[in-house]
């Protein structure tokens, strides 16, 4: 399948990846990796939509730079598994003070809806210390809202590693733990599209949908810092980050990187943060510019009025 400026994915390709995802060992099918062809089929498909109704849904550079970014990601995330399975394994083996029965139904409820809660948890963090928001970020720095948004992953996945900590520590099997995240991240594929309204209302009580995920992806000042829920958006209810769509969004950053680099897209508020911090002048303005929220700036202090002084 092809537009007026360049090729795009094609049947052969989704096909391509399918055989390739096949032929690894069992130990490295990761869920998320199977569930590849079928992004690309469905995103095909919107893509297709979106050429035929001429809605600019769709930038090919964009679209290409999500999709780089998610390929590269599926390395970084295998590297960043691989360093927490020794993590989580030691602490399942000699820390947790008990061990969970995988065969269990309530094992996998614990382990899903813990994975879901601390997503929740990593997630609002990440919006509100710009440290962790400056991988985060690259997610949210498309002005475009579809599947190949979806596929924008960040390279630095060591917030969530920390994050899921305490379920190995519960006594949950690691390998439950990486499952249950990759059935919390392929849920989340379906949410970016602007092609699906709001659906049956107990439904968009309970779960995250695309018109919830389209708030949390809004610039609009009514829609920043909202509906951080990945598979549920109870957690948003239950914890005030609940905000229903009014209106189509505004896609974006704050402040556009404009640029389709991926490795300036991925690492450009690490480089804002350093010249931040070279340039602050005391440490208690160095450590806000890093842990302080997205945004944030020293308090400057008023300087008295000339007629104040005087007697």
């Amino acid at each position: 399948m092809s537009n007026k400026t360049g090729s795009w994915v094609t049947l052969s390709d989704v096909n391509a990846v399918s055989d390739m995802l096949s032929a690894l060992p069992p130990q490295m099918r990761d869920p998320v990796l199977f569930a590849v062809p079928f992004f690309l089929l469905l995103l095909v498909l919107e893509w297709t939509a979106a050429r035929k109704l001429e809605d600019g849904n769709y930038e090919r550079r964009d679209a290409w730079a999500s999709i780089s970014m998610g390929l590269v990601s599926v390395a970084t995330t295998a590297a960043w598994k691989f360093l927490a399975l020794l993590g989580y394994a030691a602490v399942y083996a000699y820390v947790a003070p008990w061990h969970l029965p995988a065969t269990s139904w309530y094992t996998w409820v614990i382990a899903l809806v813990g994975v879901d809660l601390l997503f929740y948890t990593y997630h609002r963090i990440a919006h509100r210390v710009r440290l962790i928001w400056a991988t985060h970020q690259a997610h949210h720095s498309s002005e475009y809202f579809n599947f190949a948004t979806a596929l924008r992953q960040k390279w630095n996945n060591s917030g969530e590693i920390l994050m899921w900590l305490p379920l190995p520590l519960l006594g949950v099997p690691p390998w439950m733990v990486f499952l249950s995240f990759s059935v919390n991240l392929i849920y989340q594929f379906w949410v970016h599209t602007e092609r699906i309204e709001k659906l049956w209302r107990p439904f968009e009580f309970i779960f995250n949908t695309p018109s919830h995920h389209r708030v949390h992806h809004g610039m609009d000042p009514e829609y920043l810092d909202k509906n951080y829920g990945g598979i549920l958006i109870i957690w948003d209810r239950m914890f005030g980050t609940f905000q229903a769509e009014l209106f189509r969004p505004h896609y974006g950053l704050t402040k556009p990187v404009n640029t389709f680099n991926i490795w300036k897209l991925q690492t450009h508020e690490y480089a804002a943060i350093a010249r931040d911090v070279r340039a602050a002048k005391t440490w208690r303005s160095r450590l806000g510019f890093i842990f302080g929220p997205p945004g944030w700036q020293p308090r400057v202090a008023m300087s008295p009025r000339v007629d104040a002084l005087q007697p």
